[in-house]
């Protein structure tokens, strides 16, 4: 039996929308304007993301952006198996 070979495509939304979802999955951030704030580039089955953070006042910093990369770096390996090279955040905002 001849196996057939299967390509799979996510899109710039689908992606953005991993990275969204796993930025909320953080306590205190939110990506500030999803659609125009967050840079996705992928090359080779490695990803760079770029994004703009919204945080809640009060928070430490260092500490959400660290977690949100975490969040972000094991969504993406782990749903579209990407080698994550870096995930760029920075503080544009606080709530």
């Amino acid at each position: 039996m001849k196996s057939l070979a299967h390509h799979v495509r996510v899109t710039d939304g689908a992606l953005t929308q991993i990275v969204v979802r796993a930025v909320e999955g953080v306590d205190g951030a939110r990506v500030r304007r999803p659609r125009r704030k967050v840079d996705i580039a992928i090359d080779d089955g490695h990803a760079r993301v770029e994004m703009e953070l919204a945080v809640e006042y009060g928070r430490v910093l260092p500490d959400v952006a660290g977690d949100v990369q975490r969040e972000v770096a094991e969504a993406l390996t782990r749903m579209c198996d990407l080698t994550v090279d870096a995930v760029d955040v920075s503080v544009e905002e606080l709530e």
